[in-house]
């Protein structure tokens, strides 16, 4: 399956060693598109493991994970306003 992840960490003392955890944890399953944006193929045993993974460290009751699923990359179309990032993105193309 084709995944694109967004997380966003609340700002508070434990922020930090959170928001390194979680970009260590993407980063390792998927390619980093932009601050807190990975995208990439998983399979289902490697989306579990990612999830498992993540669900140590994000707290629940402050700070949140977006996952966008796809059977394939090809359903989806990318456009870029502003910086073209595309080199990070060469996945979609």
């Amino acid at each position: 399956m084709y995944v694109v992840l967004i997380y966003d960490i609340a700002t508070d003392e434990g922020s930090p060693k959170v928001t390194r955890n979680v970009f260590k944890i993407a980063k390792k399953y998927l390619t980093h598109i932009q601050k807190s944006v990975f995208e990439g193929n998983l399979t289902e045993l490697n989306y579990r493991k990612l999830e498992k993974e993540l669900s140590r460290h994000i707290r629940k009751d402050r700070d949140s994970v977006i996952i966008f699923k796809s059977r394939e990359e090809r359903w989806l179309e990318k456009s870029f306003w502003g910086i073209d990032e595309s080199e990070k993105t060469s996945n979609f193309f």
